[in-house]
């Protein structure tokens, strides 16, 4: 059990990582897919994809979390979480992530 705190800072670390990617991706802002897949910018389904394969990456992280009991939650806004625990990548995911347009949304709950 000595390693926990680095275990631990491992998976804060990653869960991180995870979801700036995802969020830059949602951003259309470049992440290390580009440089993957280069190509792949002159397709209009390209930046799907790219939100795709970011969103599976932190549910993956998630998924880890949860199976190792550790505490990810906090990382993330409570819509977020509602999100993540729902697993599928939604057009309100696209749309409310960042919670800017969330309000009403939200409020005709």
């Amino acid at each position: 059990m000595g390693n926990q705190p680095a275990t631990d800072q491992f998976f804060i670390d990653k869960l991180a990582e995870s979801k700036v990617h995802f969020e830059r991706a949602l951003d259309c802002k470049h992440t290390e897919f580009d440089d993957l897949y280069p190509y792949m910018i002159e397709h209009p389904q390209f930046f799907w994809y790219k939100r795709y394969v970011a969103w599976s990456e932190l549910l993956t992280i998630v998924g880890l979390c949860e199976e190792l009991s550790f505490s990810w939650k906090e990382q993330f806004t409570p819509h977020q979480v509602e999100y993540l625990e729902e697993r599928v990548m939604s057009a309100k995911v696209l749309d409310f992530w960042f919670e800017k347009n969330d309000s009403k949304e939200h409020a005709q709950r």
